[in-house]
């Protein structure tokens, strides 16, 4: 039987184990992490169990059943169960077992689309004010010296809260200035060039007693063994956007880890309007820099900077109106 990666080791103990060690090894085989989809696993692997399912199937009233919308559930989140069923039950009929695949166009759409959360200036220095004044305690002796560095790298490179996890000691080139992206979306690798006081931060931090001792390679070693969790660091994330004085609408409305990586594209897009920079020119630059697969993706960035800042909403349009998506150009 399909073990899982010893990374960041998951156990099931119902029926469908084997699947999901077969799964998570074909998706690892694959080139793929497949960590954080690994963990969510584990709530399913119960759920059979809980409901007396007995045997490697997946029957179509227990797929439904799964799939139904609980209290207090939010629709974004219950898709992505679905999600996680349907692959799944994708991969179960690959190697034969009788599997109902929860049908794409039945999910329905999701009740609202997220509005990314944009950082000012202001909120930011008393956002990283509050994290620089995070202490070690008994539970998190480094704690201190990982979050202050993390956050920055969120902000100061635009970096997925996923790449900046699984960074590995040997990813960073202080020699270049750079960081090694090797574990991305979409399986896509990159070289993320750090602003020259990051690259200095990271380079006192590499030095630190608590880093050089650990066994692991990671670069935001938990105490626990291996990276920190997402979970993780969201949870930290909230405790300080509230001593920041920054409300907190929850994972629907915001502000997420993730809106830290569109507060640096939406910053770095002003910064460039305003400085007069060829958009045409520099856009695709900052499209690869963030490991988009397209322009799109960077493009509503241009209409959100438009969008919340009005000043140069003139200026936008008048040279880069074919560059927005929706836009008067086309």
């Amino acid at each position: 039987m399909p073990t899982p990666s010893p990374e960041r080791p998951v156990s099931f103990t119902g029926p469908l184990a084997a699947v999901f060690y077969g799964l998570i090894a074909e998706k690892r085989g694959a080139g793929y992490r497949y960590d954080a989809t690994a963990h969510d696993l584990i709530p399913l692997d119960r759920f059979c169990v809980a409901v007396g399912l007995h045997e490697a199937s997946l029957p179509r009233d227990f797929v439904l059943h799964w799939a139904n919308k609980r209290d207090h559930e939010t629709e974004a989140t219950r898709q992505h169960r679905i999600s996680l069923i349907r692959i799944v039950g994708e991969y179960m009929q690959r190697c034969g077992y009788p599997a109902y695949v929860h049908p794409r166009h039945a999910a329905g759409p999701t009740s609202s689309r997220y509005i990314p959360y944009i950082f000012s200036r202001v909120e930011l220095a008393r956002l990283f004010t509050c994290i620089d004044a995070c202490e070690p305690d008994r539970t998190s002796p480094g704690r201190h010296r990982v979050f202050p560095l993390l956050f920055r790298l969120l902000y100061g490179s635009g970096l997925r809260i996923s790449e900046a996890l699984a960074l590995q000691v040997e990813d960073i080139d202080l020699s270049l200035g750079a960081v090694h992206i090797r574990q991305a979306k979409f399986g896509k690798e990159r070289v993320v060039p750090l602003h020259p006081a990051l690259a200095e931060r990271f380079r006192e931090y590499l030095q630190a007693p608590f880093l050089l001792t650990a066994t692991e390679r990671s670069v935001f070693p938990s105490p626990r063994g291996g990276a920190y969790r997402a979970d993780t660091i969201y949870g930290y994330f909230r405790r300080f956007l509230w001593a920041a004085g920054i409300s907190h609408g929850g994972r629907s409305r915001g502000p997420r880890l993730h809106d830290l990586r569109h507060t640096f594209a939406v910053h770095c897009l002003q910064r460039w309007v305003t400085d007069g920079v060829d958009l045409s020119v520099a856009l695709p630059y900052l499209s690869v820099y963030l490991g988009h697969t397209g322009l799109k993706g960077t493009q509503d960035y241009l209409r959100l900077t438009a969008d919340l800042y009005p000043n140069i909403v003139a200026a936008v349009e008048r040279r880069f109106g074919t560059l927005l998506p929706g836009g008067q150009s086309q």
